[in-house]
């Protein structure tokens, strides 16, 4: 049964619209982004279909065109779709965090973190740096590692603080093996760091640790 069939009560849309998205489940917010469904298989199903495929939406998201692509009744244009959805998303949170003090929104900052670097197959290494105030001046990828290791160099993270003027900085990478506790190298590094910048009185706030839809703060647990 096609879904114009279904009780408009019991239709994703009008639901969405009588009790607000909280309301749904994950199947019925992915049919209402695909819209239509395939040849014998309603929207709904095809939204099952592809959950169950890609084990939720942090596999979803993080797939491959060629991999999103081979899925029945997805395709180029679906994956396009997504990408542009994701990439809104990731924009709207970076203006949140331009246009106050970071930490007034803890929960945006994590929400970017994972958006950005939760989902890589591999390590990522990234400086958001900030002003006087504490807003985001740029948030860039110093480096990028293997599933191992990142290779992160104090020297070249100051000049670049020192070339933005930025005030203080927190730091942020992915563990792709999916556990967000810290490594003897992340504790390292991060002393390692926030020694450097203090030579040039430039505060390092923190440092998260990103694992799929986890964040480890380093500030929080003591260690900075």
């Amino acid at each position: 049964m096609s879904l114009i069939d279904w009780p408009a009560a019991e239709r994703p849309r009008e639901r969405l619209l009588v009790h607000g998205a909280k309301a749904l489940s994950d199947a019925e917010l992915l049919a209402i982004f695909l819209s239509s469904g395939t040849r014998g298989s309603d929207v709904l199903d095809l939204a099952r279909r592809s959950l169950a495929a890609f084990g939720g939406f942090a596999g979803l998201f993080r797939a491959s065109r060629d991999r999103f692509c081979a899925i029945d009744g997805l395709g180029p244009a679906r994956f396009a779709q997504l990408q542009a959805a994701l990439e809104m998303t990731r924009r709207s949170l970076g203006e949140a965090l331009v246009e106050r003090p970071l930490f007034d929104s803890p929960v945006a900052v994590r929400d970017y973190l994972k958006l950005n670097i939760g989902a890589k197959p591999h390590e990522v290494f990234l400086a958001l740096f900030l002003d006087a105030q504490h807003r985001l001046l740029a948030t860039e990828e110093l480096f990028r590692g293997t599933l191992a290791q990142t290779s992160v160099y104090p020297r070249e993270v100051v000049k670049r603080a020192l070339e933005v003027n930025a005030a203080a900085v927190v730091f942020a990478h992915n563990h792709p093996s999916g556990v967000a506790e810290p490594s003897r190298a992340d504790e390292l590094l991060t002393v390692a760091l926030r020694n450097a910048l203090e030579l040039v009185d430039i505060r390092t706030l923190d440092h998260f640790i990103v694992a799929g839809h986890v964040v480890y703060s380093f500030s929080e647990h003591g260690k900075l």
